[in-house]
């Protein structure tokens, strides 16, 4: 695993230091260099007539943070692939990504179905290996980072910033120990789902263990996909902000990983944050579909709850016009249309994905100094 320490970039900060931890694996530390607030980007003017240009124009000053992306898992079976010159067969690449206007990426580390996902922690390490492949193949496109600081300086530098996560909540294989270690290795948020120490009856002693020290550590607590129960207590229990990474409304369609109106509302006020996946079967088939969970997550939720999941690259079909990672000023043209104001729709594509990183690295900050690393394993708290 010491071989994948440079997935962790040191690049020069912009704004304070974000305080992190010592890295395990000692590596150089990030220089500050300049007082710019995080999230603080050159708005430009937004003009007025036709809305796809408005949308570009805002766009260009608020890009859009993606919450999930399936890119690193594609890209597995493309030997010599070149995200710069563009990719065919994958529905992101740089050349789409500057079109589409994204900014920053989150890249899943899911467990892939079949033998692979039977060795979750080798499996785990094995994308975040190839994924860092992936960033280091095309330094002048991507940087890796897992502080809101690095993003701003990455989005500053031309480079689309790219976290690591959500991985699987399997991947811990029962132990703090590996969450740790995961980590350091750049893993910024962690699914609960799926797991035994997060099922229907909620949390169980180790999960709850697990949630207290992904506070401490700065990750982020994905309850996509899990049951009320489990939901409700991770946002009892969480000092850091909550993410939804690919939820949308289940009031306008019932799949499961869509969110009822009371866990919305419960959402919005712990100031967690619901992602909205371009998807067919959770958000419908057209542009208007994906607008109308957007409309209904800021009326229930509030705007700044309310965030945007392209999953591309993950085997799901997309609404028409939304086909790729270019796709992104269309979807903003029709909340235009709609009436979003230009301070939503800066917070829904950039703002408040930058306020929950924030938020996660001062609770980690200051969890440092409460709560010592805890070494227990699951067997040493749930009965088997």
């Amino acid at each position: 695993m010491a071989d994948l320490q440079d997935d962790i970039p040191r690049t020069t900060e912009v704004g304070e230091d974000d305080g992190l931890p010592d890295d395990p694996f000692h590596l150089p530390p990030v220089v500050p260099a300049g007082d710019v607030p995080a999230g603080d980007l050159p708005s430009g003017d937004v003009p007025a007539g036709d809305p796809l240009e408005r949308a570009r124009a805002l766009l260009a000053g608020h890009p859009v943070a993606d919450g999930y992306s399936g890119l690193p898992w594609a890209l597995r079976h493309l030997p010599g692939h070149d995200l710069q010159l563009g990719e065919a067969a994958v529905d992101t690449d740089l050349p789409r990504m500057r079109a589409g206007h994204v900014g920053a990426l989150f890249w899943s580390l899911h467990l892939p179905e079949g033998p692979a996902g039977e060795r979750p922690v080798a499996a785990t390490l094995e994308q975040l290996d190839l994924a860092r492949s992936v960033v280091e193949a095309h330094p002048e496109g991507l940087r890796l980072v897992r502080t809101a600081g690095q993003v701003i300086d990455a989005r500053n530098r031309g480079r689309v910033a790219v976290l690591l996560g959500p991985a699987h909540g399997a991947a811990l294989d029962g132990s703090l120990a590996v969450l740790r270690v995961l980590h350091a290795l750049g893993v910024r948020v962690l699914t609960l789902a799926g797991t035994t120490w997060a099922c229907d009856s909620g949390l169980s002693r180790f999960g709850e263990e697990v949630v207290r020290e992904m506070n401490r550590l700065g990750v982020l607590a994905d309850v996509t996909g899990a049951g009320p129960a489990t939901v409700r207590r991770t946002l009892a229990l969480s000092k850091t902000p909550v993410l939804c990474t690919r939820s949308a409304a289940r009031a306008l369609r019932p799949h499961p990983a869509n969110l009822s109106d009371d866990l919305l509302a419960a959402l919005g006020g712990a100031k967690g944050l619901c992602m909205v996946p371009l998807t067919a079967e959770q958000t419908g088939p057209a542009v208007p579909d994906v607008a109308d969970h957007l409309d209904h997550i800021r009326d229930v939720a509030g705007p700044e709850c309310v965030g945007l999941s392209g999953t591309y690259d993950s085997g799901v079909v997309h609404p028409r016009e939304l086909a790729d990672a270019s796709r992104y000023p269309h979807l903003i043209a029709e909340l235009l249309r709609r009436g979003w104001s230009e301070t939503e729709l800066s917070l829904l594509t950039w703002g408040n994905v930058q306020r929950v990183l924030r938020g996660a690295d001062f609770a980690s900050r200051a969890a440092q100094h409460r709560r010592e690393a805890p070494t227990p394993r699951i067997t040493d708290l749930d009965a088997l």
